[in-house]
């Protein structure tokens, strides 16, 4: 019998059937956020001052917000470029996680090892922390040159993020580096902890 979804869609993309609708949801949820909050972006910014005063929601809804439509624009970009790359890497449900664990990790950094930052916005972090998923775990299985490249210029645009104190991507924005660190270590270690508790199932 033929299968009568084979060749509909891109699925060497990543993005035919409910994958491609997870990734629309998710784009159409970034510009929709741009476009509601507008002047009030800010009482949706990780703000240091306002999570002493309780604003807990702060730590989630940050990584969401962004500074203007350029800002949504490069991210929007970014996660369509890690969909592309990465999105059967992990089931949907688990990337939900490595993403969760690299916004706790972003928050936790900021909280912790840096404490002069009074305040961020962005998705750039946790698009970082799937982004070092899917590429370590991508070179655990395959072995592949191309998957030891990727980890290669991920570290390096990491290392040299930390030098400089700037992205390497988007200059002229005020993008939080150590955001970009904090993201890819929590987004990589929730990875391979799904990764090992799978291999013992």
């Amino acid at each position: 019998m033929t299968d009568k979804r084979a060749g509909r869609g891109f699925p060497s993309l990543n993005c035919d059937g409910h994958y491609a609708l997870c990734l629309l949801a998710l784009l159409a949820a970034l510009w929709l956020i741009e476009l509601l909050v507008g002047p009030q972006r800010a009482a949706w910014y990780y703000d240091r001052p306002a999570l002493l005063h309780g604003e807990a929601w702060r730590l989630l809804s940050a990584h969401f917000v962004h500074l203007g439509p350029l800002h949504t624009l490069l991210n929007s970009a970014g996660l369509v470029l890690l969909w592309v790359l990465y999105a059967r890497t992990l089931p949907l449900w688990q990337w939900l996680l490595v993403s969760l664990g690299s916004m706790a990790a972003i928050d936790a950094g900021l909280w912790w090892l840096d404490p002069q930052v009074e305040w961020y916005a962005g998705a750039s972090g946790w698009l970082h922390g799937v982004l070092a998923a899917g590429a370590v775990l991508t070179l655990w299985r395959e072995r592949s040159w191309s998957a030891s490249l990727m980890v290669g210029v991920l570290a390096l645009k990491l290392t040299v993020e930390q030098l400089r104190g700037d992205s390497v991507v988007a200059e002229g924005l005020p993008v939080l580096v150590q955001a970009h660190l904090y993201g890819a270590v929590g987004g990589l270690f929730t990875a391979l902890c799904l990764a090992r508790t799978r291999q013992r199932l």
